[in-house]
């Protein structure tokens, strides 16, 4: 930390401390003038199937929720709030702002705790209520609410511990209070519900203000801020009943402006180098320029260019199959949940929104059918707009470099059966001083053929427990690359941390319609006693449908040197002399390992010692997964070359 940060840091410490100890006043909450009346811009699209919200809104009602790798959780009646689902923790009614929400002894797993409180499930209650008009459902959503209040006391408890799943928690109140018609909601009037409004709209002011004097900042302003800002501005908006709504509105739109550019480069790519908070943050970003542009509001222009251009690098990753590579940290952190039923996915909705709110048909064509997210979203013309756009006059080219994010395309036959999609990664290893959500990487690369994935990202498993799993899914052993003496490139230091962190880069970017070819470098070895130089040249020869891959090491000394290839789960391995053929339904790869003195080669599947051989698909969820691991002892100038021939069993379209 910089000795700002420390400063800060220290000041908060004490005024935390202050507040807690009654020093500091506590928020008072201003009468709310009702006379102001936003215009809402959540919807509840015509023609929607009603039966999966209704059915999902039963089951909130019956006290199931699926939280993470639980499914059917009960919370309880009245649910509770403070309660750790998955370890039984209940954690303490202390002040927020000085409870140690990363001591799992204290509170339990704390992602299982907040993701209820983040509120999504409200949503779907307003959604079954607006629907069917059914008062079931709004009087689940105003008993959860009160429950709420009761047991999460301003300030008080692990859910005023963090700003940012306060703000989360602003945006579904937002959508959930749009839904059911606002302050004018007729229910509020009944004798049963008259003291709710008034209970809820005083928590949105207390939220706010927590929001507005708690943002992360220095070395944790990264995808945190972004989100804290669209609470704040979100907050403004729905709820300008009070002078200090101004103020939210304004700040929250300073900031957002501010970091969207800042957090997300020039190419699109967002810095913290993880794709699944690219969409955690497109989903901030496009919710507060639709809520701006209802009320009469405009972002600038090179804000709203910017969300362009980091669905353009989404469409760009994302193969012929709607695949998107696992890079960096996941979560699973959804912001709002507007679609039910199943196939959803949220990397094609973002597209689909996008190619409406930028004329893109390029994007339309990636994205598929239109989603009920982007319905609700966009409003009544959705379905017209996205009609509309003739996808053979608004395609633009795919983008192939993305110089400052470090990812680069290799490729051929996109977008069709034939494909194939190599992603190339030459980047920083995340953002700021931290780097929290990036992973140790370098020159990794994955590889899909015809929209199938094949040689993949084993993706994140965990976050604050599980130590163990949490190093090795962010180590270097976990990607398509090389490590030396079993170490990772940059040095881990917590569970968000790296002590040291490799620098890479590209060398060269070539691309034609014969071939790509890529060359990039790092420099994480240069710490050893004994420093390594790696150098990793792909090319793809277009024709034949062959990639080689050539590994340049120079060294002194001897060194242990191992080579990943992470196969998809789905996918079969056969040995073939001193290589293995990959199948998995109509695509094959043909994988020819080097062929150095003494190399030895091991598939791990499921792995426990050593750890090898996994992939999660979502958070807290792993499974077994064909890794082959190659390694040998080398020292002096090495060149490590494999060849991987890609072969579709279904006919090649002409061209």
């Amino acid at each position: 930390m910089t000795p700002a940060e420390v400063a800060l840091r220290a000041v908060r410490a004490l005024r935390a401390q202050a507040e807690r100890l009654g020093a500091v006043g506590a928020v008072q909450v201003p009468a709310p003038d009702l006379q102001a009346t936003p215009k809402s811009w959540v919807s509840i699209p015509a023609g929607l199937q009603q039966s999966a919200y209704v059915a999902a809104a039963e089951r909130i009602c019956h006290g199931q929720l699926d939280i993470f790798a639980l499914r059917g959780v009960n919370l309880g009646q009245p649910p509770r709030w403070n309660h750790d689902p998955k370890s039984g923790i209940q954690a303490p009614l202390v002040y927020g702002k000085t409870l140690d929400y990363r001591d799992p002894d204290l509170v339990g797993d704390i992602k299982y705790l907040w993701e209820p409180n983040r509120h999504l499930h409200l949503v779907t209650l307003a959604q079954a209520y607006a629907i069917s008009g059914a008062a079931k459902y709004f009087d689940e959503l105003a008993e959860q609410l009160d429950s709420w209040f009761i047991a999460c006391p301003s300030g008080q408890g692990p859910n005023w511990a963090s700003a940012l799943e306060a703000a989360i928690r602003l945006i579904n109140w937002s959508i959930a209070w749009q839904l059911i018609g606002g302050a004018a909601c007729p229910q509020f009037d009944s004798a049963r519900y008259a003291g709710v409004r008034l209970r809820w709209l005083q928590s949105v002011y207390r939220h706010a203000e927590f929001v507005r004097g708690w943002f992360s900042l220095h070395s944790s302003a990264n995808n945190h801020l972004i989100g804290e800002a669209a609470g704040l501005f979100v907050a403004g908006l729905t709820w300008p009943h009070w002078r200090r709504a101004a103020t939210w509105t304004a700040t929250g739109m300073r900031v957002l402006e501010r970091e969207a550019l800042l957090q997300n480069a020039a190419d699109g790519v967002n810095r913290e180098q993880a794709v699944a908070y690219q969409q955690f943050v497109l989903d901030f970003l496009i919710f507060c320029l639709l809520g701006a542009r209802a009320n009469g509001r405009r972002f600038s222009p090179e804000y709203e260019s910017r969300i362009e251009a980091m669905l353009d690098y989404l469409a760009s990753i994302m193969d012929a199959g709607g695949n998107v590579p696992q890079l960096g940290d996941a979560d699973d952190g959804q912001v709002a949940r507007l679609a039910q039923g199943e196939g959803f996915c949220a990397y094609r909705s973002l597209l689909a929104t996008g190619a409406i709110l930028f004329g893109r048909g390029d994007f339309k064509l990636k994205a598929g059918p239109l989603d009920d997210k982007t319905r609700a979203l966009i409003g009544a013309k959705a379905d017209e707009q996205y009609a509309g756009l003739d996808a053979r006059r608004t395609r633009l080219p795919p983008r192939r470099s993305f110089p400052e994010g470090g990812y680069y395309v290799l490729g051929c036959d996109f977008d069709t059966p034939a494909e194939i999609r190599l992603v190339a990664d030459a980047g920083p290893l995340g953002y700021r001083s931290i780097a929290a959500h990036g992973h140790a990487d370098a020159l990794a690369f994955t590889l899909s053929a015809g929209g199938q994935e094949l040689l993949i990202d084993p993706g994140t498993y965990a976050y604050h427990t599980q130590g163990a799993w949490r190093q090795y899914f962010r180590g270097t052993s976990a990607h398509n690359t090389l490590r030396i003496d079993g170490l990772d490139q940059s040095v881990q230091g917590g569970n968000f941390l790296w002590l040291a962190k490799a620098n890479a880069g590209c060398s060269l970017w070539l691309s034609s319609a014969e071939k790509d070819c890529f060359e990039g470098w790092h420099d994480g070895y240069r710490r050893l006693d004994d420093p390594v130089r790696h150098r990793r040249l792909i090319g793809l020869d277009k024709a034949a449908r062959r990639i080689v891959v050539e590994d340049h090491l120079e060294m002194g000394e001897d060194h242990e040197v191992e080579l990943f290839f992470h196969c998809h789960e789905e996918s079969t391995l056969v040995p073939t002399g001193w290589g293995y053929l990959v199948r998995r339904e109509n695509c094959a790869l043909r994988i020819a390992l080097p062929q150095a003195g003494g190399a030895r080669v091991q598939v791990y599947r499921g792995s426990l010692a050593p750890m090898s051989g996994w992939v999660s698909r979502a958070f807290d969820r792993r499974a077994p997964a064909p890794t082959i691991a190659w390694s040998a002892r080398l020292s002096g100038h090495a060149v490590l070359r494999t060849e991987i021939s890609v072969r579709l069993t279904s006919p090649r379209p002409s061209s």
